[in-house]
């Protein structure tokens, strides 16, 4: 007689497992996560907004300051984030952790990155009691910014447009050790300045340069350098460009406060005007060209002023030519820091060529002119540079037409092969002309 079969229950067979408890994943926001400072990026965010709403909040200090901070307009999703944190929780997330951020200040800002990041909430600091089922990311080393990363955000390679300082020594042919030192003075006050200026720049359009193709990768914006080390070095740079100054006029020193003053305000208002902000650029181009008048005592010539301000106006055209090039190819909306659309291109490029043109026929006349006679000996050569003028404004055009030119003419011709050829045969003809 067959036995019944017994049906067993597993839950008989062994004993049930307890599950292990969920670990959480925590990340501090501030020093982990954040390769920036959030009170900076609070502040930066939209500093005109911030200073209208400080001014006419009616309660003056911190607290105010503090709370409109608090309720800053920060884009969480092109905030500098560490990578490497990133992808820790990534994998956190694959384990089936759940994950929070650590925040003991600006909650609703820390609040908004979590939820952008698909993390599970924000906690305070003192609510980490239990540490037996966390895993923390806390503060995490940071090396000082290298010196490369100071040469980026001052924009060193940027020095080479101050070399206009030395054009009126060198085309009034008084060259010697007292006007080259000078000049060499006034050449590092306005690096010293421009470099204060370009880090204000960074500084107030941080949001805009996050959102650009190439303009994210600039120091601040990538968070390579704190926006605290750069509110610091700003009063320094300007403090050497001062006493260097100084040192050789107060004229020169009124000079370098127009550009300054000028910069500044290229940078809040006039850089978002249409074509008023190409004549600004112009202008502060030229104005290099008449420090350096002023720092050596060398009389200014009207012929080289005119002829730099169509040289200038037609590299700042090439410039926003560029820019707006690039978007189109990128297939980007229209900047929304510039008064410019895309659509706009073939105007931009038809005033780039004109002013180029007027430049080369200023040049022309200069040489027919009876102002030519007492510094050349053989002026007949300076006609020479009339069609190399023309041979590098109409490369400088095809290059920006084929979206090959960086965002800097200026830049470009010192890094440009045939630039560097043309300008050696410039100087090659103007010392055989003397």
């Amino acid at each position: 007689m067959e036995q019944p079969v017994r049906q067993y229950d597993r839950s008989e067979a062994a004993p049930q497992a307890t599950p292990a408890p969920a670990r959480t994943f925590v990340i501090d926001l501030e020093g982990a996560l954040l390769r920036s400072e959030l009170l900076m990026e609070a502040l930066f965010s939209s500093p005109g907004r911030m200073l209208a709403r400080f001014g006419a909040g009616g309660r003056p200090g911190m607290a105010a300051l503090t709370d409109i901070l608090a309720r800053a307009e920060i884009d969480y999703s092109h905030l500098p984030y560490d990578t490497d944190v990133l992808n820790q929780a990534l994998a956190a997330r694959a384990r089936g952790e759940t994950i929070f951020l650590v925040a003991d200040r600006f909650a609703d800002h820390a609040a908004g990155i979590a939820a952008h990041l698909g993390f599970d909430g924000v906690v305070a600091p003192a609510d980490l009691v239990d540490r037996a089922s966390v895993d923390r990311i806390s503060e995490r080393s940071r090396s000082r910014p290298s010196l490369k990363v100071w040469a980026q955000a001052l924009r060193v390679y940027q020095y080479a447009k101050n070399t206009l300082v030395f054009v009126p020594v060198i085309t009034a042919h008084q060259m010697n050790v007292a006007t080259l030192g000078t000049t060499l003075l006034a050449f590092l006050a306005f690096s010293a300045c421009a470099s204060g200026a370009y880090l204000m720049n960074d500084l107030l359009d941080l949001a805009a340069d996050r959102q650009h193709p190439t303009k994210r990768h600039r120091a601040l914006a990538a968070g390579d350098l704190p926006i605290s080390s750069a509110l610091l070095a700003i009063p320094v740079l300007w403090t050497f460009a001062v006493a260097a100054s100084l040192c050789i006029s107060t004229a020169f020193l009124g000079v370098l406060a127009v550009y300054l003053a000028t910069t500044i305000a290229y940078s809040l208002v006039l850089k978002r005007k249409m074509l008023v902000d190409v004549v600004t650029l112009a202008g502060l181009y030229s104005l290099r060209i008449g420090a350096g008048a002023v720092a050596t005592g060398v009389m200014l010539s009207e012929w080289l002023m005119i002829f730099s301000l169509f040289v200038f106006t037609s590299l700042a055209l090439i410039k926003r030519f560029s820019e707006l090039s690039m978007r189109e190819g990128a297939g980007l909306a229209d900047p929304s820091n510039r008064d410019y659309r895309i659509t706009d291109l073939h105007i931009i490029a038809a005033m780039a060529a004109a002013s180029a043109m007027n430049a080369v026929t200023v040049f022309a006349l200069y040489l027919s002119s009876s102002a030519v006679t007492p510094l050349y000996s053989r002026p007949w050569l300076l006609w020479l540079l009339a069609p190399l003028l023309l041979y590098w404004f109409g490369r400088a055009l095809m290059i920006a037409h084929r979206r090959e030119m960086p965002d800097d003419p200026i830049i470009y011709a010192f890094r440009d092969g045939a630039s560097r050829t043309t300008v050696a045969a410039m100087i090659c003809i103007m010392l055989a002309a003397i």
